[in-house]
C-alpha cells in the first residue's frame, strides 16, 4: 500500500515557513525599531541582541522555498512568477541588512549609512514578506497549470494593506524581544513600543477578518457556515484572550510573557490562514494533492529532510541557549 506523503510535507513546509516567521520575524522587527532609539550605543545594544543569531534564522526560509519546489513543484512554477518582484524585493531587503551588520561596527565614519541600511532593508523585507501574504490570500489568475496574470498583479489595495499589517507585526515581536533581552531606559521604551504595535496587530487582525470574507466565498463559507461557525468561534476567542494577556502582561512590566504572547498571537493568525485555504496551495486553483511531486520523489527528498530537520532544530536551539539572558554593552558583535 502507497503512503500518502503529502500531509508530511504540508507539515514541514507548514512548519518551516512559521519557524522563519517567528524567528527571522523578531529580528526584522528590531531593525524597524532601531531608528527609534534615542542614541547610537541603544541602537548597537539593538543589534548585538540578535546578531548572534538573525542568520540562523533564515535558514526556515531556505528550507521553505527549496521544499515548496521539491515537493510541490507546480506551486512554485505558478507562485514564482506571479510574486517575482516582491520576492526580489524581499531579498535585496535582507541582502542590505546583513550588510549592516557587518559593516556597521567597522566602518564607523559612515555608519549612519549603515544604520539606514539596518531599518531599510528590515523595513522593505518586512513589508514585501506582507504584500507575498496578502497576494497569496488574494489568490492568482491560473489558466490550466500555468500563471495567466501579469507581474504587478499584487499591487493591489489588500496585499499593500497586508505588508503595512506585517511591520506591525515584526515590530511587536522586535519590541516584545527586546523587552525579553534588554534592561533600563531601552527596556521601558520596548514596552511602549510593544503596546502601540500591538494595537496595530489586533487593528489589522479585525481588517482581515472582515475583508478575507467579503474576497471570496469560500472563506465566508468556511467560517460561517453552520456548524463550522460554532467550533471555529474558538479561534478569534483564544485571539482575543492571547491579546489581552500580551496587554496585560506589558503593563505589568512582565519580561518573558510579552514575547511569547506575541508569538501565540502570530500563530493563531497561521492557524487561521490554514483553515481559511486549506486544501490549496496555490489559492484557490491548485490543491496540495494536484501540485505534489510524485510519490517516489517525495519519498526521496523525505528521507534527507527528516535528517537534517533535527540537525538545524539542534543548532538553532543551542544557539539560543548559548546567547541566553540579557544583552549588555560590554558585549559586542565582532
Amino acid at each position: 500500500m502507497q503512503i500518502d506523503l503529502v500531509p508530511v510535507w504540508t507539515v514541514i513546509l507548514g512548519v518551516g515557513v512559521f519557524m522563519y516567521v517567528l524567528l527571522d520575524g523578531f529580528d526584522l522587527g528590531v531593525g524597524i525599531l532601531a531608528p527609534l532609539a534615542p542614541d547610537d550605543d541603544s541602537r548597537t545594544l539593538m543589534m548585538n541582541s540578535v546578531a548572534p543569531i538573525w542568520d540562523g534564522n533564515e535558514t526556515w526560509l531556505v528550507l521553505g522555498g527549496m521544499g515548496l519546489l521539491a515537493a510541490f513543484p507546480l506551486a512554485f512554477a505558478i507562485i514564482i512568477p506571479a510574486l517575482y518582484f516582491p520576492i526580489l524585493l524581499m531579498l535585496l531587503g535582507l541582502i542590505f541588512r546583513g550588510v549592516a551588520f557587518e559593516f556597521r561596527l567597522k566602518k564607523t565614519s559612515h555608519r549612519h549609512w549603515w544604520d539606514a541600511s539596518f531599518f531599510g532593508g528590515s523595513a522593505v523585507a518586512t513589508f514585501f514578506q506582507g504584500v507575498v501574504l496578502g497576494m497569496y490570500v488574494e489568490g492568482f489568475t491560473v489558466t490550466g497549470r500555468v500563471f495567466s496574470g501579469t507581474s504587478f498583479d499584487w499591487i493591489q489595495p489588500f496585499p499593500l494593506a497586508t505588508g503595512v499589517g506585517l511591520l506591525f507585526g515584526y515590530a511587536l515581536l522586535g519590541a516584545t524581544w527586546l523587552v525579553m533581552k534588554t534592561e533600563g531606559d531601552l527596556q521601558r521604551r520596548a514596552r511602549r513600543q510593544a503596546l502601540v504595535a500591538l494595537y496595530g496587530v489586533l487593528a489589522f487582525i479585525a481588517m482581515v477578518s472582515l475583508w478575507t470574507p467579503i474576497l471570496h466565498d469560500r472563506i465566508r463559507e468556511r467560517w460561517f457556515s453552520v456548524p463550522n461557525v460554532f467550533y471555529l468561534a474558538l479561534v478569534p476567542i483564544v485571539t482575543a484572550l492571547i491579546a489581552l494577556a500580551t496587554w496585560r502582561a506589558l503593563r505589568r512590566n512582565a519580561d518573558y510573557i510579552p514575547f511569547i504572547g506575541a508569538m501565540a498571537l502570530f500563530a493563531m493568525c497561521y492557524l487561521g490562514l490554514g483553515i481559511s485555504l486549506f486544501p490549496y496551495v496555490v489559492p484557490y486553483a491548485v490543491t496540495l494533492w494536484d501540485a505534489a511531486a510524485t510519490p517516489s520523489t517525495q519519498a526521496f527528498l523525505l528521507i534527507g529532510t527528516l535528517f537534517l530537520l533535527p540537525i538545524i532544530l539542534m543548532y538553532i536551539g543551542w544557539s539560543y541557549y548559548v546567547f541566553r539572558g540579557k544583552v549588555t554593552h560590554d558585549v559586542g558583535y565582532h
